[in-house]
């Protein structure tokens, strides 16, 4: 079966992302055991990483690479936040390196990783992990079924075949 909107796919992948000795380095994959599966067409994907798999069908291998502006965004080299170390009283100040978990005034979730600690101060990067990479794609769609009724309505996959969340 194709691709197509409101349809469940699927799929394997492995995502390389450029070293800066020109190699490439796994960053993340979806195994057969262990899919990625989504609800094409629905929002939930970056739009670039559909546009590449909407002639595909059950069992085809795939392979592409996405720009950073078609992935995470280039990288912001403002995006950057200060945050005073009162925020961390009565926890432990961050490590350089950690992943925060933050929100902003709109309660809008979102992460940063600790860059620097200040002596009042702790400088967190805002921008996504992999903003700024190009990322390599490759993998095989596993499975393209029609989503169900409830799955459109919720407009998310209920796992690779309709099951519930549990």
């Amino acid at each position: 079966m194709k691709i197509k909107p409101q349809h469940v796919v699927s799929l394997t992948y492995d995502l390389y992302v450029d070293q800066e000795d020109g190699s490439e380095a796994l960053q993340e994959s979806a195994t057969e055991e262990q899919p990625l599966t989504f609800l094409y067409g629905a929002g939930q994907m970056l739009p670039k990483f559909e546009e590449n798999l909407s002639d595909l069908s059950t069992g085809d291998a795939y392979e592409f690479r996405l720009a950073a502006e078609d992935a995470y965004g280039n990288y912001d080299e403002e995006a950057v936040a200060n945050l005073p170390k009162e925020m961390f009283n009565g926890t432990e100040v961050p490590e350089i390196g950690s992943v925060l978990p933050l929100q902003d005034n709109n309660g809008n979730r979102f992460q940063g990783q600790v860059v620097s600690v200040a002596e009042d101060s702790v400088i967190v990067d805002l921008n996504h992990p992999m903003a700024g990479q190009q990322l390599h794609f490759k993998g095989n769609i596993l499975n393209v079924r029609p989503a169900t009724p409830e799955e459109l309505s919720h407009g998310h996959a209920h796992g690779p075949d309709g099951h519930h969340h549990h």
